[in-house]
């Protein structure tokens, strides 16, 4: 654990076994961590799945953290938390799972390690993690990436709805 506490931003996805369900009980594991304290969490966003056509839509969520553990030390945890939740450890790339946790950014962190890279690569391009982290930190700097308020302009919002709204036609 480090000593100061970090804030740190989680994506949360799942469309399998009941995915508001499975992202709801994520959320609360998160408050479980150690050295960690839940601060925010989005709405729930329903997205069409990026990836293996024919799988169900997913359920989308972030969470705001402060946490004392390393960048790498929260990436295990967020493994573990996919394990105990069900997600197999050999999976197909971009398809279904029950869970999905992905570190999107930590504190002002930047790095290209094998096994973490910060900010996530994904942040900048996806709008079904845009748009619930834009719900909690619209300001948050992503580092050397921008502020989400202005990476949230150059994605598209097809595709991605608050939960609750009406679900756009698919195109």
């Amino acid at each position: 654990m480090t000593a100061a506490w970090q804030p740190a931003y989680i994506g949360l996805g799942s469309n399998l076994a009941g995915p508001e369900t499975q992202v709801r009980q994520a959320l609360r594991r998160l408050a479980t961590l150690p050295g960690t304290r839940l601060v925010s969490v989005s709405r729930l966003f329903g997205s069409r799945p990026l990836g293996p056509p024919g799988q169900p839509e997913f359920v989308n969520a972030a969470a705001g953290i402060l946490t004392r553990l390393t960048a790498l030390g929260l990436l295990r945890e967020l493994q573990a938390l996919e394990l105990r939740a069900g997600r197999p450890t050999v999976h197909e790339h971009w398809g279904p799972r029950i869970i999905d946790l992905d570190l999107l950014v930590f504190g002002v962190e930047q790095s290209s390690r094998a096994e973490l890279v910060l900010p996530h690569p994904g942040v900048v391009e996806r709008n079904f993690v845009l748009y619930p982290l834009a719900d909690i930190a619209p300001d948050l700097e992503v580092p050397g990436r921008g502020r989400v308020r202005q990476l949230l302009t150059r994605v598209p919002a097809d595709g991605v709805w608050p939960l609750g709204d009406a679900r756009p036609e698919k195109g």
